[in-house]
């Protein structure tokens, strides 16, 4: 339901005024040097150069408290936070590992922090968020840049005002940075789209960034902005939150408005943060969530105290809580095994500080979760509703979208079922809808038989799919179509350094209990852990590439044969090659097998990891693409150059890297 009338925003801002930033070309390659020095200048957001030199604050993995500390003590000022984050995208979003999650930085942002700046220079402190930029779902209405929900269909519509939630933040002081990607129309979990196309995901670029939310999940984990906002219909701010090893809460159905959201399902959507930490999260949370005349489902808080997030932050909330392991979605066999490896590990943690955790099973839980999803039954009419409120929308339902081709084709066959809702089957809704109901009374009757604060479980329970690939493993509809609360925190990485969410379920509006669990079991285990493809800015820019050169020389009963292998490397952390030249001496090509990288594995080398050169060859070159485990191998000093040889085949000479 779209407010009547548009609500002026609290900043005003003139015409844009950013300059065009001119991204950073790709490193010239040679063993020799390193490419293209650091520039002397970078341009500034209205065009303007600065010095490179000049001290910069630094905002990656910088807290909300840490920014506002940092205003409030002149270190920085909101401009210059604004130009530092946009410095990130422009290295990391389009270029580097080529993110992908932003649509649109905001044509204003400059303006919000001059704003803002001459606010608290004047002593007006609006709150934790004053100065703080921020960013934007594409599906959140914007009354001052288009709201396209990532589909051709809808690029250049600006709605006549604010969503109810991005009204709360310029009322708080918040800086909208930026819109990110998401699935087209969040009807999916991949953030694929006709507009935005595929975000990736910054710990390993060929995965999955989960969805809908992934561009704010990928924004955020990659610190393109202090915090950001998703929203959630089955799983769209849970499954990116744990990808990317941020923390996330689905609230209690009517918690937060959705008015102004483009809708998926009204039933079903929520809206809210993603963060870094959980006591970001609990910022974000008490400047967004209250009762909205525009959204019935938040009558539920006519007569029920708010919570506020930030007084729930209790390090010791675990001690004496009673946690339930839903041992249906904790295999220990098959793909499954690893994630729950991780959770199991993350149980304990929780354990130890105080939590008693009793594995659990809800009888007959997948017959009470069967046919209670009514996003097929409400998508079309919803957004066709949407539509009609909003004046200039070039379209006027789900349908014209197909017709014209105006979306990603990996959404052919969805948007193609789910037209055929119009008009709905009033009876299966209404079955539907009653379903839901069963499945709440269900699972909240078992908590309180078994005494549970919380359920827990893997938000996804395999590793984030490669890219192309059909994920597998959510466990969101239990949340979802129960309109319960939950929360994705950080449990912590599999083997494959591939981060892995733990839910917690609660009872209903118990959302800031859930928060303080999460922050006692944040503290009890730090599970944060920033991606090593979008590192600290160098002046503005990306680091340059990092050469380093090895030599292995191979000896016999302690004398010298005159064989070595010597190779030069140059790595590239944001794009994740490692360019080599090897070349080997002393011996007739014929004599070599090969040379390769291989893994150590304690006292003895582990697999081969890379073959770097055959039978037969004693100069080589190429390039790797480094996974997410190669790249922590090879700062944790674990990958070893090894030769292999006739006379030596179980291998004539090794030597580590060490970048």
């Amino acid at each position: 339901m779209r407010r009547p009338a548009r609500r002026e925003s609290v900043i005003h801002a003139k015409a844009p005024t950013r300059a065009d930033r001119a991204a950073a070309g790709p490193l010239a390659l040679t063993v020799i040097a390193v490419g293209a020095g650091l520039a002397t200048a970078t341009a500034s957001l209205d065009g303007q150069e600065r010095p490179a030199s000049a001290e910069r604050f630094e905002v990656m993995e910088a807290s909300i408290a840490e920014l506002q500390e940092a205003l409030e003590t002149g270190r920085v000022t909101s401009v210059e936070l604004v130009e530092a984050y946009l410095d990130r995208i422009a290295a990391y979003d389009q270029t580097g590992p080529e993110i992908n999650a932003v649509i649109r930085p905001h044509p204003r942002a400059r303006e919000q922090a001059v704003a803002l700046d001459r606010e608290r220079a004047a002593g007006r402190v609006r709150g934790p968020l004053h100065g703080i930029p921020i960013l934007l779902k594409d599906n959140y209405d914007t009354y001052d840049m288009p709201t396209s929900g990532s589909t051709l269909a809808m690029a250049g519509l600006v709605p006549p005002d604010d969503a109810f939630q991005v009204r709360a933040l310029r009322e708080a002081g918040a800086i909208i940075l930026a819109k990110t990607n998401l699935h087209e129309l969040a009807a999916g979990i991949t953030s694929t789209s006709s507009l935005g196309g595929q975000t990736r995901n910054p710990y390993a670029p060929e995965r999955n960034p989960g969805g809908s939310s992934g561009g704010t999940g990928a924004g955020v984990a990659a610190s393109f902005a202090a915090v950001g906002w998703g929203s959630d219909t089955c799983g769209s701010i849970r499954i990116p939150s744990a990808v990317h090893n941020l923390v996330g809460l689905r609230p209690t159905k009517g918690l937060s408005s959705i008015d102004g959201i483009v809708p998926l399902s009204h039933t079903q959507d929520t809206g809210g943060p993603l963060a870094r930490s959980v006591a970001d999260l609990a910022v974000a949370l008490d400047a967004t969530v209250g009762r909205d005349p525009a959204d019935p489902a938040t009558a539920v808080l006519a007569d029920r105290p708010m919570p506020i997030f930030t007084e729930a932050l209790d390090p010791d909330a675990l001690a004496g809580a009673r946690i339930g392991a839903l041992e249906v979605w904790l295999d220990e066999d098959g793909q499954e095994a690893e994630v729950t490896r991780v959770v199991r590990r993350a149980l304990e943690a929780m354990t130890a500080a105080g939590a008693e955790v009793v594995d659990v099973t809800i009888p007959a839980l997948d017959s009470l979760m069967d046919g209670t999803s009514v996003i097929g039954l409400e998508f079309a009419v919803d957004l066709a509703a949407y539509l009609e409120a909003t004046p200039g929308a070039p379209i006027e339902r789900l349908g014209e979208i197909v017709d014209l081709g105006l979306h990603h084709e990996v959404l052919d066959g969805t948007f193609r079922r789910r037209r055929a809702s119009e008009p709905r089957d009033e009876g299966a809704y209404e079955e539907t809808l009653k379903r839901q109901r069963a499945l709440r009374d269900a699972v909240t009757s078992f908590m309180d038989e078994y005494r549970l604060d919380a359920l827990a479980y893997p938000t996804l329970r395999r590793e984030p799919a490669l890219i192309g690939a059909a994920p597998i493993g959510s466990t969101c509809q239990l949340a979802a179509h129960s309109g319960l609360p939950a929360i994705s925190a950080p449990a912590g990485f599999t083997r494959n350094r591939l981060p892995v969410g733990l839910e917690l379920l609660g009872r209903p509006f118990d959302d800031a209990r859930l928060v303080s669990l999460a922050f006692a079991l944040e503290a009890a285990t730090t599970p944060r852990r920033p991606p090593a493809r979008t590192p600290p800015l160098e002046a503005g820019r990306p680091p340059e590439p990092t050469r380093f050169s090895v030599r292995a020389d191979a000896g016999w009963a302690g004398r010298d044969s005159g064989v070595r292998t010597e190779a030069s490397f140059l790595l590239d952390r944001p794009r994740g090659t490692l360019d080599y030249v090897v070349v080997t001496s002393g011996l007739p090509a014929e004599e070599v097998h090969a040379v390769v990288l291989q893994r150590r594995g304690g006292a003895a080398p582990d697999a081969v990891v890379a073959r770097l050169s055959g039978p037969g060859r004693t100069s080589v070159d190429g390039t790797l693409e480094l996974s997410a485990l190669m790249l922590a191998d090879l700062d944790r000093g674990l990958l070893e150059l090894a030769l292999y040889t006739r006379d030596r085949p179980l291998g004539a000479a090794r030597v580590r890297l060490d970048p």
